[in-house]
């Protein structure tokens, strides 16, 4: 076999293998599969393999008496009567038991793109949740750095602040020093009674400025106070100006650009089914069918979507998924009251300005009266979502009370929000999925 041929093989195995996908969608057990992983049953083909290409009838496999025939494998005896080939019992005869049939297994991102591939979609993943550390504004500060991000407002302020804290007024312990009697060690004394942040060294360095004749200007520390005014460091710096600040190399703070984590909006589905009375068995079995397929698409497609089930009757209760998968059908219909739980959920858990929202609901279409006017619709129009869909299953066209498909459409037009299905047997199944699907695709889903 040429490469030519070889790769026509591979490009007929990928198109078996989608009608392999299309045909377990439609008609497939789906329940043999787990939410993780899918089991696709598939034909069992001859990958295709390179054999040498024989100019003449010459060379191995060809001799005379003991040697090989034409087209007798080397080293393998020649066949003889009544030996199998495995595929019967003991005594040559074909074999009764069913052997188990292939199966090809996916996990849900590559089923997502199998299925674009066969719908032909290539749907952008809006809502991931993918955390980007960007750099932002120069906020952040460290201890080392080059020169030019050096923070010189802050080390200013800090030298500043320094001077201010240990600042003193001169000149007034100056004049403490011309109190009668007094020593160095008595003057350090008395500016620490009075707060005055003076070292002894400086009064010792300073003591020999006085002149002898000034000593004893003033009889006590407490009359110079009262007859000295004393001034505050901003004073001082106001009247003389500010000649030096204490700096420090502890001080040092140099810019970075603050790390930002930004978050793509998170996407949460929340899965609606009616359970009523009126959803008999093949109408169930189609909206499993639809839904199922769709919520490994959805898993494929976001990494970490948030699922949501809810099922109702007259009434609606939040199921997991294995229920929801699985649940039967009694009671009457309002579906309203399963809007109202996905409101509930959607405001306390998902709120509309951190998470983008589907809400794909199903069902036979029949609803108590008015309810899909009065509640329903206004239902939908107050909750905010990327899109809303609804998949009628009606085996055998439309029951004259089932309108409620029809109101919907009716109310939202040709929204690009909003999209009713309809499933009437299982070749309608990827029909409606590529409807659903596809709308998403062509919108902007309301968030960027």
């Amino acid at each position: 076999m040429g490469l030519r041929e070889d790769l026509e093989r591979f490009k007929e195995i990928g198109e078996e293998r989608r009608e392999d996908l299309e045909s377990f969608i439609r008609y497939g057990d789906l329940s043999g599969s787990e939410s993780d992983t899918i089991e696709i049953p598939i034909k069992v083909v001859d990958l295709p393999e390179f054999e040498y290409d024989r100019l003449d009838k010459g060379g191995v496999g060809q001799g005379q008496g003991d040697t090989p025939d034409v087209g007798q494998p080397v080293g393998q005896p020649e066949a003889q009567p009544g030996d199998g080939d495995g595929d019967g019992d003991e005594d040559g005869e074909p074999g009764e038991e069913g052997g188990e049939h292939g199966h090809y297994e996916m996990d849900p991102e590559e089923f997502a793109e199998e299925l674009d591939e066969e719908l032909g979609l290539d749907l952008e993943p809006k809502g991931k949740e993918v955390i980007e550390e960007v750099e932002g504004d120069f906020t952040d500060v460290t201890r080392t750095g080059p020169n030019s991000t050096l923070d010189f407002e802050r080390l200013f302020k800090q030298g500043l602040k320094r001077k201010l804290a240990t600042d003193f007024d001169e000149e007034f312990v100056r004049e403490a020093m011309r109190v009668a009697g007094a020593t160095p060690e008595s003057v350090y004394e008395w500016c620490r009674g009075e707060n005055i942040l003076v070292s002894l060294a400086w009064i010792e360095s300073e003591w020999d400025v006085i002149p002898d004749e000034e000593r004893g200007r003033w009889d006590s520390f407490e009359q110079m106070a009262d007859e000295v005014e004393r001034t505050t460091a901003v004073q001082r710096i106001r009247r003389k100006g500010l000649k030096e600040v204490p700096f420090r190399r502890d001080d040092e703070r140099y810019r970075h650009p603050e790390i930002e984590e930004k978050k793509q909006k998170n996407v949460v589905v929340v899965n609606i089914r009616d359970v009523s009375g009126s959803m008999r068995e093949t109408k169930r079995e189609l909206v499993e069918r639809t839904f199922t397929p769709l919520d490994w698409y959805l898993q494929g497609k976001y990494d970490n979507a948030e699922f949501v089930y809810i099922a109702h009757d007259a009434d609606a209760w939040e199921v997991d998924r294995e229920e929801f998968f699985g649940i039967r059908s009694g009671g009457g219909t309002r579906i309203s009251s399963a809007y109202e739980l996905a409101k509930e959920i959607l405001e306390e858990e998902y709120p509309w300005a951190e998470w983008n929202r589907y809400v794909f609901a199903a069902g036979d279409s029949e609803n108590s009266s008015n309810d899909t006017t009065e509640k329903v619709i206004p239902l939908m129009r107050d909750i905010p979502a990327n899109l809303h869909a609804y998949v009628e299953t009606q085996p055998g066209g439309t029951a004259i009370n089932a309108t409620h498909a029809e109101e919907v459409e009716s109310a939202f037009g040709d929204g690009d929000d909003v999209v009713v299905a309809r499933v009437g047997a299982a070749e309608d199944v990827t029909d409606a999925i590529y409807e659903v699907l596809s709308t998403e695709s062509g919108s902007d889903g309301g968030k960027k």
